[in-house]
């Protein structure tokens, strides 16, 4: 597989903060067959920590979530960037991103243990074309907006 960048979609539920609560919503989706891209969990302030699902299927998502009585927010759009890990993997992309003058607000990146990575790349609404724009000009695959089946 080369590397590309996808156009994806997130949601978000507020849960408390303690132990398997995350586990629970995953176990939940697992058994609902939604298929997840990227998982995110942070706390939040109140006791509260968000987790972000992006899904394959946004559908299979919010009819999972919606069987469950979850309120998700969403959706919101992001950027998941995905290829081959070698030093400096991610400087062209981010590059163009920076001379366009966009502002990542949040980014989380990984490696597979098979020699690829992800990484999302959350911008803010008002500057996500942009984005899109400058990271359609990298070396890089033309942006998709949903990954290949």
């Amino acid at each position: 597989m080369s590397q590309r960048v996808l156009e994806v979609e997130y949601y978000h539920c507020t849960v408390a903060d303690k132990p398997g609560e995350a586990r629970k919503m995953l176990e939940f989706l697992s058994e609902k067959q939604v298929n997840l891209m990227a998982f995110n969990a942070y706390p939040r302030t109140g006791g509260k920590s968000q987790l972000d699902f992006f899904p394959e299927n946004p559908q299979a998502l919010k009819q999972a979530a919606s069987d469950a009585g979850i309120e998700l927010t969403g959706p919101i759009k992001a950027f998941l960037l995905q290829g081959e890990d070698k030093i400096g993997a991610l400087y062209d992309p981010l590059l163009k991103l920076s001379n366009a003058g966009v502002n990542i607000t949040a980014s989380t990146a990984i490696v597979d243990g098979t020699g690829r990575f992800g990484y999302i790349v959350w911008v803010s609404g008002t500057e996500y074309d942009k984005a899109a724009e400058a990271l359609k000009s990298s070396d890089w695959r033309t942006i998709q907006t949903s990954p290949p089946k």
